[in-house]
């Protein structure tokens, strides 16, 4: 149903900075810098896979802060993104694991970004089991 969202944040070379870090596990990466001259000199940048569906813009960030999920391929991603999170600069708000209480198969980790956005990756796969003879 969502296409995209977008953040604003107060230092955005420092958010870059984790966003860069945070995503990079996810295989998440900056896709496309909007020129200055289309935003009034404002640094905006967007973050996918495949197309920008998480923007950063500079600015007076949002209050409260949100919370925002984003996918994770495999429960490893998801450790792997609040370790990287976490070295990044961010604050951890709930570390990797099963959260039966929203859905048997939901396994996220929570990291407040620098602006105190609630960022989480959660992954809705059941991991392989070992094959017994």
């Amino acid at each position: 149903m969502i296409d995209h969202t977008s953040i604003s944040v107060a230092n955005f070379d420092r958010a870059k900075n984790f966003y860069d870090k945070a995503f990079a596990p996810l295989n998440a990466s900056v896709l496309y810098v909007v020129p200055k001259q289309f935003t009034d000199g404002v640094n905006v940048a967007g973050y996918g896979r495949d197309r920008p569906t998480f923007w950063v813009s500079e600015g007076e960030p949002q209050k409260p802060p949100l919370h925002i999920a984003v996918t994770a391929e495999s429960r490893d991603q998801v450790d792997a993104f609040h370790t990287a999170a976490l070295a990044a600069g961010g604050v951890d708000n709930g570390p990797p694991g099963l959260r039966p209480h929203y859905h048997e198969n939901y396994y996220g980790a929570f990291v407040l970004d620098p602006d105190g956005n609630n960022i989480e990756a959660v992954c809705h796969t059941v991991p392989d089991r070992p094959k017994t003879d």
